[in-house]
Formats: C-alpha cells, sequence, structure tokens
C-alpha cells in the first residue's frame, strides 16, 4: 500500500510538464551512459591508478545486475506498475519483472565502488544513481520498492566485490 502511494506522489507529475518529462527520460534513459563516461575519464587521467576501480567497479555492477538481481526476478516475477494500474507511462514498456530494478542494482553497485576509491567521486556517482532510479519511478515502470530493493542488491554487491579483493590484495 505505501509502495503504491509513494508511487503515485512520484509519478502524478508525468505528463504534466514538458520540460519535467524531458528530464525524467533523460535521467532514466540516456544519463547512465554519463556516468559510464566518466568512469572511463578516469582511466584517461591516469590509467595504473584507476584501472583496479573500473574493474571492481564493473565486476560488482555485472554481479548485482545480471547474476543477482535476475535470480532474484527468477524467484518472484514482480508485475511492472503499468500492467496493473493506470500510470503515467512515459518510456516503452518492458516486458521483464519489475523486481528489484536492475538500473538501480547496476548504478548504485558501480557507485559504491567508485566511493571506495575517491570519496568526492562516489558521493557524486551515487546521487546519480538516486537520479537515474528515482526517475524510472516518475517514468513509470518501476515501483519505489523495486528501487529500493535494486540499491540495496548494488551496495551489497559493490560491498562484496570490493572487499574480496581487498582481502586478495592484502594476502
Amino acid at each position: 500500500m505505501l509502495d503504491y502511494i509513494l508511487f503515485e506522489k512520484i509519478n502524478q507529475f508525468a505528463g504534466t510538464w514538458l520540460w519535467l518529462d524531458t528530464l525524467g527520460i533523460f535521467f532514466a534513459k540516456y544519463f547512465g551512459y554519463i556516468l559510464i563516461f566518466f568512469i572511463f575519464l578516469f582511466l584517461l587521467k591516469d590509467r595504473k591508478k584507476y584501472w583496479p576501480m573500473v574493474i571492481i567497479a564493473f565486476s560488482s555492477a555485472i554481479l548485482a545486475k545480471f547474476v543477482i538481481t535476475e535470480f532474484i526476478r527468477f524467484l518472484w516475477n514482480r508485475p511492472r506498475p503499468f500492467v496493473e494500474n493506470q500510470t503515467n507511462l512515459l518510456l516503452d514498456q518492458i516486458n521483464a519483472a519489475a523486481f528489484p530494478s536492475g538500473h538501480a542494482a547496476f548504478f548504485f553497485a558501480l557507485s559504491l565502488a567508485i566511493y571506495f576509491y575517491n570519496k568526492k567521486a562516489g558521493i557524486i556517482f551515487l546521487i546519480a544513481s538516486f537520479l537515474i532510479s528515482i526517475s524510472r519511478v516518475f517514468c513509470g515502470i518501476h515501483w519505489p520498492t523495486d528501487i529500493l530493493a535494486g540499491a540495496l542488491v548494488g551496495i551489497f554487491s559493490g560491498w562484496l566485490i570490493n572487499s574480496q579483493v581487498m582481502k586478495f590484495f592484502k594476502k
């Protein structure tokens, strides 16, 4: 019930103002590519220093989105909001399960891995991950709990990969 109420509070503004819809679609669909581009800029700055960060970040993101998220979706096929309700849908319909959000899992995992290496950049990436995630609720394709669960999966994956790599290098 709270999930539905939060969804309605966020999604109610979709379709109201063109500038807000454009911003929501940009964050939901395209902003992640910009984050990935910025990760590769770290490599241009100092390849030797940031190569481990990039490997850990993408390993964490892949574990989060393509392993843990897909396993949870296999166990629980939760429909997206537009399947059961009248929503202000701004993006194309997606046939995959909604829970947990793969985008939230991917980008929060990436962001946490970056945070372990560079706190300032990591905070910016975490804020960007939040914007990507909440805009997917705004655009009508995720429930708020999908985003929360995806963020938790991503944070867990980022922490797990980072801690295991650090243990390996300490030996």
